[in-house]
């Protein structure tokens, strides 16, 4: 990993050089992405089964894009008992978490006659887009439906592309039908996301989709954005370690890898205020990658985006963390827990030499849908509310509403609204 002493100037190349694999910036595809999006609004199941046999080499129709109970159970023969068993565990962990979440409804009542409040209402219908392809993730199966079942959505409908053999992987189905999933169809990509945001024949419209994907879900589900919600724009993994003279190189070394192996774009960023500890760090790296079974995608993630920042104190490595905004940090310092109060952008913190992030992907309950490429600044990790809608409750009784009227009328004629005046007048003409 190349090291670098930081400096204005160096720190704003860093920023430049991370943002660069933001799904903003791969416009390229979007022609393509937008075509398939036109595609299946305009023809429905019928660009479905077309785009899925080109990409997926799979014959797919209205008897077969639906995973069946028949399916389940099969999966459930191939999975390992001890999986399903974690598949569980892992799940109590994230469902207590998320309840602790929950938002209710409530309402202020004045002896005037004025009622204000909000309604507090999950969604009616939201799509989970889980990927295939280089890897499969059942914890992402549960990350994304769990909360929407502990916000109390109706209809969770799932998408993700087959195997050649036309199957689902059988990890993917067993979290699904752990974690809750209602519905669950054979299609990936771009022609996913669109049957989710306008619907088919067989696939129902959704009020929200979540989930990761390539760049081409990533973009398709910018571009669906506005007919239905969407979590966010994910851009490839990340991870930010502060570390000081008294961290496990070893362990520092293993957590930036955890990231990098997910794929060539992927981020990790040791920051610390020792040389000494600096130089070890990169010595593990270079162990672990040569012994590690993802080495080629390892040395190419360190190659694109793997550094050693070097910084003259704590107070400057907070500075570039709060500048970067990771999506994973790591605080192996002397005082986690008091570095942890100066930290304003992160997706999630990561405490001590024992709390290393793939603890949080998979089984400590916080959500491991996060904000990536410094969107941490303004987004939070997928959770609860991200599956509710709230309305405003506004109730003012004849009496409450006299002693103001004249000044709603006043605001409404200062913007020469007079129909908006004119609907407090008429409450109160002689």
């Amino acid at each position: 990993m190349r090291t670098i002493k930081i400096d204005e100037a160096s720190k704003k190349r860093l920023l430049e050089d991370l943002l660069k694999r933001s799904p903003n910036n791969y416009d390229s595809y979007t022609e393509a992405v937008n075509a398939v999006i036109a595609d299946v609004k305009k023809q429905g199941d019928k660009a479905v089964f077309a785009y899925t046999k080109q990409f997926d080499q799979v014959e797919l129709d209205a008897t077969n894009i639906r995973v069946t109970k028949e399916e389940i159970e099969e999966a459930y023969d191939l999975v390992e008992q001890e999986l399903i068993d974690v598949i569980r565990k892992a799940l109590i962990n994230i469902k207590n978490y998320h309840e602790k979440q929950r938002q209710n409804s409530w309402f202020d009542s004045q002896p005037n006659g004025i009622i204000l409040g909000q309604k507090v209402t999950p969604l009616e219908k939201v799509g989970v887009y889980v990927p295939g392809g280089k890897a499969v993730y059942p914890s992402s199966v549960l990350m994304n439906i769990m909360p929407a079942k502990v916000a109390g959505v109706s209809k969770i409908i799932m998408t993700t592309p087959p195997g050649k053999d036309g199957k689902v992987n059988p990890n993917t189905l067993v979290a699904a039908n752990e974690a809750g999933a209602d519905e669950i169809y054979k299609v990936g990509g771009a022609q996913a996301i669109a049957a989710l945001a306008f619907g088919t024949e067989c696939i129902p419209k959704v009020d929200k989709i979540v989930g990761p994907g390539n760049i081409y879900v990533a973009l398709a589900k910018k571009a669906v954005f506005g007919y239905v919600s969407i979590d966010s724009v994910a851009g490839p993994s990340e991870i930010l370690v502060i570390a000081d003279e008294t961290a496990n190189p070893r362990f520092v070394a293993a957590d930036l890898l955890s990231q990098a192996e997910h794929d060539e774009l992927a981020s990790a960023v040791l920051v610390t205020t020792s040389e000494e500890l600096a130089k070890a760090v990169s010595k593990e790296v270079e162990d672990f990658v040569a012994v590690l079974s993802r080495k080629e995608i390892l040395e190419k993630s360190l190659d694109n985006y793997g550094y050693i920042l070097l910084v003259k104190d704590l107070e400057e490595a907070i500075d570039v963390a709060n500048e970067i905004a990771s999506e994973h940090l790591e605080i192996v310092t002397k005082d986690p827990f008091t570095v942890m109060t100066k930290i304003k952008n992160a997706g999630a913190i990561f405490l001590g030499e024992y709390s290393s992030e793939p603890l949080g992907d998979y089984f400590a309950g916080p959500n491991h849908v996060l904000p990536t490429n410094g969107t941490a600044k303004f987004f939070s990790p997928l959770g609860v509310d991200d599956f509710m809608k709230k309305s405003s409750i506004i109730s003012y009784s004849k009496e409450a509403l006299e002693p103001i009227h004249k000044d709603i009328i006043k605001f409404a004629e200062a913007e020469q609204l007079t129909a908006h005046a004119n609907s407090i007048k008429v409450r109160f003409e002689s």
